[in-house]
């Protein structure tokens, strides 16, 4: 009897402690699925932005939706590029006109090459400033302001009557060139690192298409409509057809401040007054920037690309003009091909660098500026040697692509250089291109064309060997440098630590798998 009792209160615990275990497990089978359950309700909240985000990267794109317009990020894209483009508009409108004005002026060759240095002069002091006042306030404000303001002596080109008047309002209107380096920031704080190359090439380059479209619209098509207009008069056409980009800018200007965002989770006033954001020194954040070395060699890569780009734009059409004896129309549409090529040309540029980051890193973008560079310099070699009208053409449309696809690579890397101070960075180096515009123009305004133009292709040679020297920190250059993890730390632990601990380590957690006695830790 004592053993049969015995025997069924066993059963009894044995079966209670069963049927626990049998809860226990469905309990824990259950979990998953309810885990489950509240991450497919969490997935089907609808995202409050039109793109896929990378909250780890403060809410980037990690795509771009070309056909999109909705705000931030696609709205930011297409603001970036037609602000731009607007900028060249009124930056360069004037270029197709300088002949005609150079005739009722009584100016020379020396006076036009002036003011073309004048109007990039400004530009590149703005550019060094607006770049550290982007981390600090935002490219959204300071795009629409420069639109608005460098809008203003565009306007007054028609009261030009001497060297002097030219020469101060083209270099009030190179306020207008600065623009850059808010574009460059905003479409940086739009879009995650993995396409910042992609995306800041597509809207530098068809913002650059408004030089092209400029030579076009402004030489070949409004300063005609304007001249018939006047009766056939030239200097009152030249006189009132720059009305229209100013007024285009000005009104540009306004869109952009009312209908953008400064970043993917709104204004920065906005962020900054939650507490969202912390306040940003533009002094500490260009020291940051200046005080790197790679800045500066991208700086003067910059300038033989983006440099030479400007040029081309202030002497492409006298170029035709003089060698080839052709009307201000005729030459004006051909110098516009070079700056349609931006359509594609610089999207190329930051592409092939994305993709190259892809297979080789950092290296492999340094290794496509360089080449972009030296294709460059090689194609403005050939270009001086063409005698015929339509072996110039080719030429001149063929380095343009290699002109801006440089410029494209070029802000392939700049995010990269230091992620603190990006706007300094891009501001800094984006100074780097009409530097070389006034480099160049000193050249041109000294030599014949065809000589001018090989003295720059050298430089542009020289400046693309430069990229052995770019070694940005855990990244592997061409020569220097290793790729490594920047966010891993290594350190090291003592050695009485590694004697002592396994005392003190319970039994329980050496059999649980929680005891690792390794030599370093990565945190």
């Amino acid at each position: 009897r004592f053993l049969a009792h015995s025997i069924k209160i066993y059963a009894e615990e044995e079966s209670q402690s069963l049927s626990e275990c049998i809860m226990t497990d469905l309990a824990n089978d259950e979990q998953p699925n309810k885990d489950r359950e509240a991450n497919q309700e969490e997935d089907s909240t609808p995202s409050p932005y039109a793109v896929k985000v990378d909250p780890e990267q403060d809410d980037k794109a990690t795509e771009l939706k070309l056909c999109s317009a909705k705000r931030p990020h696609m709205r930011a894209f297409h603001f970036s590029w037609w602000g731009f483009f607007i900028a060249f508009f009124i930056w360069f409108a004037i270029a197709p006109l300088l002949p005609i004005i150079k005739h009722d002026l009584d100016l020379d060759k020396e006076d036009i090459w002036t003011s073309n240095i004048f109007a990039v002069a400004f530009d590149i002091v703005m550019r060094f400033v607006f770049g550290s006042l982007c981390d600090k306030y935002g490219a959204r404000i300071l795009m629409g302001i420069i639109l608005m303001v460098a809008s203003i002596p565009t306007a007054c080109i028609g009261l030009i009557n001497s060297l002097t008047g030219l020469i101060l309002v083209r270099l009030f209107i190179g306020l207008a060139g600065s623009t850059f380096v808010c574009c460059q920031c905003w479409t940086s704080r739009m879009f995650t690192k993995e396409i910042v190359g992609v995306a800041n090439g597509m809207v530098g380059g068809w913002g650059n298409v408004g030089g092209g479209a400029t030579q076009l619209i402004m030489g070949s098509a409004l300063f005609p409509l304007f001249k018939f207009l006047m009766d056939g008069n030239e200097t009152l056409a030249w006189r009132t057809v720059c009305i229209v980009p100013a007024v285009v800018a000005f009104l540009t200007g306004i869109v952009i401040i009312k209908f953008s965002d400064d970043c993917p989770k709104g204004a920065y006033r906005d962020l900054k007054k939650s507490g969202e954001m912390p306040e940003i020194s533009a002094a500490a954040s260009f020291r940051g920037a200046a005080i790197d070395f790679n800045t500066w060699i991208l700086f003067i890569q910059y300038a033989c690309c983006f440099g030479v780009e400007l040029t081309v734009n202030n002497a492409a059409v006298s170029f035709f003009q003089s060698e080839f004896d052709l009307s201000t129309e005729a030459a004006s549409a051909i110098a516009s091909i070079f700056g349609f090529m931006n359509l594609f040309a610089r999207g190329i540029g930051g592409y092939a660098s994305d993709w190259a980051m892809n297979k080789m890193k950092m290296r492999g973008r340094i290794l496509v500026q360089a080449l972009f560079l030296l294709l460059e310099g090689v194609c403005i070699f050939i270009f001086v040697e063409m005698t015929s009208l339509a072996g110039s053409i080719i030429m001149l449309t063929i380095f343009s692509i290699f002109v801006q696809a440089a410029e494209g690579s070029t802000y392939g890397v700049v995010p990269y250089v230091n992620a603190k101070a990006t706007g300094s960075v891009a501001g800094i180096v984006g100074a780097g291109g009409p530097t070389g515009a006034v480099s160049f123009g000193l050249i041109f305004r000294q030599l014949a064309p065809r000589t001018a133009f090989s003295v720059m292709a050298g430089i542009v040679l020289a400046s693309g060997v430069l990229s052995v020297l770019i070694t940005i920190k855990n990244h592997r250059g061409i020569l220097f440098g290793a790729d490594r993890d920047g966010d891993t730390i290594i350190v090291p632990r003592m050695e009485e630590d590694e004697e002592e601990f396994p005392k003190a380590v319970d039994a329980s957690d050496k059999e649980d798998g929680e005891y690792h006695n390794n030599s370093n830790e990565s945190v």
